[in-house]
């Protein structure tokens, strides 16, 4: 582990190799799963005055969904997450034309229509964050699912935490991002 400020994070950022590979896996990490993903209380509201913009691209059972219980639950660990359709499936998930599934919520951001990305923990994954009293845990997550993006990685050398810079400075900062490298740095020449 590596603390950064008032995160502790996993050396597994640094270990483990990884690159989406949507050609190979379709957005599986969008339609699959047992809950949704993790929302922040800030996004919540963001998200709601967001669908207007989005509410067309959303399938006929995605908005049925809103329509009964909005845009989240609380999940069994009292946390907010996306609403889900059928147990699994994100309620901003769409099928482009080529059968990947991506989110509603970026599609209008790279539309120009939002400056709101989409949820923190969805631009983060692989990496999945455990907030504390005191530190926010900064972890790698293994899905089977993404075994393409692991193969992905490893073919072309990308360290977890450089495939997510973009996000990990969006959440953390650039300063936090830039300790980081160099921290990466560091371990390397340990190796």
């Amino acid at each position: 582990m590596l603390q950064i400020n008032d995160t502790i994070i996993s050396l597994d950022l640094f270990d483990e190799k990884f690159v989406c590979d949507l050609a190979s896996c379709k957005g599986e990490c969008c339609i699959e799963g047992d809950a949704g993903a993790p929302l922040e209380y800030v996004e919540i509201k963001i998200i709601e005055e967001l669908l207007p913009v989005i509410w067309d691209d959303l399938t006929d059972a995605s908005k049925e969904v809103i329509k009964k219980q909005g845009v989240y639950y609380i999940d069994e660990d009292e946390e907010p997450v996306t609403s889900i359709v059928n147990g699994a499936e994100c309620v901003f998930t769409y099928t482009d034309e080529n059968g990947i599934c991506k989110c509603a919520i970026e599609k209008a951001f790279r539309e120009g229509k939002t400056d709101f990305y989409k949820p923190i923990s969805c631009h983060l994954y692989p990496v999945r964050l455990q907030k504390y009293n005191e530190f926010t845990a900064v972890n790698y997550h293994r899905w089977k699912i993404c075994n393409c993006a692991r193969s992905l990685g490893s073919e072309l050398n990308v360290p977890v935490y450089r495939f997510l810079k973009e996000p990990l400075i969006r959440r953390f900062g650039a300063e936090w991002y830039n300790q980081l490298a160099i921290a990466a740095g560091e371990l390397k020449k340990q190796q």
